[in-house]
């Protein structure tokens, strides 16, 4: 069993020199590291050479989904391919207890606990959930850590911060689209998973460290535009026979959220450069969709998916305290 690490990288040669060194100290060792470095201009490619590891240099900066891509497919004759953000520590039994869990029939991914680099009483994330307003939430962010967090369970999106994947998985569901550029690319690639019936597990003991948003910043105008932009092509892509009052009250409300954090510019220029995408999508009608919208069992089974995947943030958040966006956004969109 071979396992290969892909970091898609952009600048920051401090994240990768310490990241590399991290997963050279698993116990379980990785047989491949591969960085794919998106046009970096700080010497990330030589270090990264230097360092031991396979390099993908790519002459710009193709975003997220398309660096994940291209080390993806360098990662061919793999069995399992960890996807990894540049700004991640992993515990040294981290590969070790994921293989374990996920090297079983059935099950295609793994994610474990990632915990805040900043605090590590604080959740940073631990699986995805989407709603049918097209938003998602990455289950724990923001909150203590605490026990319901440390509940193994099966998951139906990994987050790619720091996640493991069957290669194989790949090769039948297709590649991240890389439309979505960057940010939710992971939530869209796991709707098409769980259509399919492939699904993974979430292994809490499996703990990883994440500064956060190191590259461009949480509120960054240019993360909050790909954000706007992308909720409306998975809306596009996947929720077209959907109810629409959810959908409109999940984006409205994510859109007061922005202009509280002074980015209703950014907000209002994704929106607009979503629907130019959706209508593509539309046109063309090629997308890699999970739901075939001509076939009312796969209709049925996404609409089955998000409901379920709806109720598990209702139930979290009521576990552990709603969101301001959560509570309004439950409210507006069960009336």
């Amino acid at each position: 069993m071979t396992v290969a690490a892909v970091i898609p990288h952009w600048n920051r040669v401090d994240l990768l020199r310490a990241l590399i060194a991290n997963l050279k100290g698993q116990i379980r060792p990785f047989e491949r590291i591969i960085v794919v470095d998106n046009g970096s201009i700080d010497g990330s490619a030589a270090e990264g050479r230097r360092l031991g590891a396979e390099v993908v240099a790519l002459p710009r900066n193709v975003g997220f989904a398309g660096a994940v891509n291209r080390g993806i497919e360098a990662a061919a004759g793999s069995d399992w391919v960890a996807v990894l953000n540049n700004d991640v520590t992993l515990e040294p039994d981290w590969l070790e207890r994921l293989l374990k869990a996920a090297d079983r029939p059935g099950i295609c991914f793994a994610t474990g606990k990632i915990l805040s680099a900043q605090d590590h009483s604080r959740i940073d994330g631990c699986f995805d959930e989407v709603s049918r307003g097209a938003t998602a939430w990455r289950c724990g962010a923001g909150r203590p850590d605490g026990p319901v967090w440390n509940r193994p369970r099966e998951i139906r999106i990994a987050p790619m911060t720091a996640a493991l994947f069957r290669r194989s998985l790949f090769e039948e569901i297709g590649l991240l689209d890389e439309q979505f550029v960057s940010y939710l690319e992971d939530v869209e690639f796991g709707l098409r998973c769980a259509v399919a019936g492939r699904g993974g597990v979430y292994v809490p003991e499996a703990v990883a460290y994440h500064e956060g948003s190191a590259t461009l910043g949480r509120w960054n105008k240019d993360t909050v535009r790909l954000l706007a932009r992308n909720q409306v092509l998975l809306a596009a892509k996947h929720f077209q026979r959907l109810p629409r009052w959810p959908l409109v009250a999940g984006q409205l409300l994510w859109g007061l959220v922005a202009i509280r954090h002074g980015r209703a510019l950014s907000y209002l220029r994704g929106k607009a450069q979503g629907l130019r995408l959706a209508r593509q999508v539309h046109e063309q009608k090629s997308c890699n969709a999970a739901c075939n919208t001509d076939d009312p069992r796969s209709i049925a089974r996404l609409t089955e998916i998000v409901a379920e995947s709806e109720r598990t943030i209702f139930e979290l958040q009521r576990e552990t305290g709603f969101d301001g966006y959560w509570r309004a956004y439950f409210w507006l969109s069960r009336r």
